[in-house]
């Protein structure tokens, strides 16, 4: 998602230019790491703004924009520099979480509502993060709705490819795109498999890309259901990935805390409908009943009622699967993004555009 922000602020007329490469991210909550974190952003920010403001001002940033400010991630950079340089600061999907301003990740939290409490405009790219932005938005802030998007052009065809004809009796196959790590991707496989557990009476095989330190756990947890899962690892490249994703009827994925899933995305875009988990921003990338059905949140018989029901109707699976590429090239396109930036960002640069 910022590879692809950073092409949608060139397509709105910007020139963006990474700043830095400092990661803020303690995933752990250490306190320590996080005060090391922030001391070593101070000397970032210093940094920059010494660079900067040795430029001539012709070539000095207009804007600072930071992308996906949240506890775990706070932004100590951009606050200071945009306040040096006199500049509008804005974030691109800021999370506001009062549950952590005591605790492991209190020094986080407190950097991530500076920020948030700094910015002129946050972008909202869920629904779910709204509900926490709105109450605690300062009067003079902006709430923006950006909904996650995709570049149609890197997937290399201007409309989806036609859905693979079954003959009478084919198994339908299921597809999930996954990385294999601990904690909520490995708690997202163990409840597919005990979802296609509970399919065992019905044809289906699924393939599985994707790779990690979790591969073995992920492996065991689909053991018993045999020659029916292939695991076909890390795929790299957009051309083989598309061709997974257009040979497959059903997308399939629990999604547990799920910021929102780019997979879901690419899936749909490609024509292939989506059964996934309800959490967090999953609602705002998959239209459920039109482009995909979302069940209760870790509920793996939810899960599996959901493709059974749609393996069961063919022609309605197809329908969504054409929904689903059309939702997606329509409304979550890398144009649309790049109107929606320029819009947003022009009463902040004035005439600066193109810096």
């Amino acid at each position: 998602m910022a590879r692809l922000l950073m092409k949608a602020l060139a397509g709105a007329g910007y020139a963006p230019r990474l700043a830095g490469t400092l990661r803020t991210r303690d995933g752990v909550g250490d306190p320590a790491r996080q005060a090391g974190i922030r001391a070593a952003s101070d000397d970032e920010a210093r940094r920059l703004i010494a660079h900067f403001g040795s430029l001539p001002e012709e070539e000095r940033p207009r804007l600072w924009f930071t992308y996906h400010v949240y506890y775990k991630a706070p932004d100590w950079i951009g606050p200071a520099v945009s306040e040096a340089l006199g500049i509008p600061y804005v974030v691109a999907e800021g999370s506001r979480a009062g549950k952590r301003a005591q605790g492991a990740w209190a020094l986080g939290h407190q950097g991530a509502e500076a920020a948030l409490d700094r910015a002129a405009l946050v972008f909202v790219m869920t629904a779910s993060d709204r509900v926490a932005l709105e109450p605690a938005r300062p009067e003079s802030q902006a709430l923006v709705d950006l909904p996650p998007f995709l570049d149609a052009d890197e997937w290399g065809h201007d409309e989806p490819a036609p859905r693979p004809r079954r003959a009478d009796g084919a198994t339908p196959r299921l597809l999930t795109v996954a990385m294999m790590r601990p904690g909520d991707k490995l708690a997202s496989y163990r409840i597919l498999a005990d979802s296609l557990r509970q399919l065992a009476d019905i044809p289906w095989s699924l393939d599985v890309v994707g790779d990690g330190e979790a591969r073995g756990c992920v492996e065991g947890a689909f053991g018993e259901l045999g020659g029916r899962i292939r695991f076909l690892g890390q795929i790299d490249g957009r051309e083989p990935l598309r061709r997974v994703y257009a040979a497959a009827d059903l997308f399939v994925w629990p999604a547990v805390n799920e910021a929102y899933g780019m997979a879901l995305l690419e899936a749909q875009l490609l024509g292939c409908p989506v059964v996934a988990g309800n959490w967090g921003g999953v609602s705002s990338v998959v239209r459920n009943g039109e482009t995909g059905t979302l069940a209760p949140p870790g509920d793996s018989r939810g899960l599996a009622d959901a493709v059974r029901d749609l393996l069961g109707d063919r022609s309605r699976l197809a329908a969504m699967g054409s929904a689903a590429g059309r939702f997606v090239r329509r409304e979550r396109s890398l144009e649309g993004a790049s109107d929606r930036l320029r819009r947003a960002l022009q009463p902040l640069v004035a005439d600066r555009v193109g810096s």
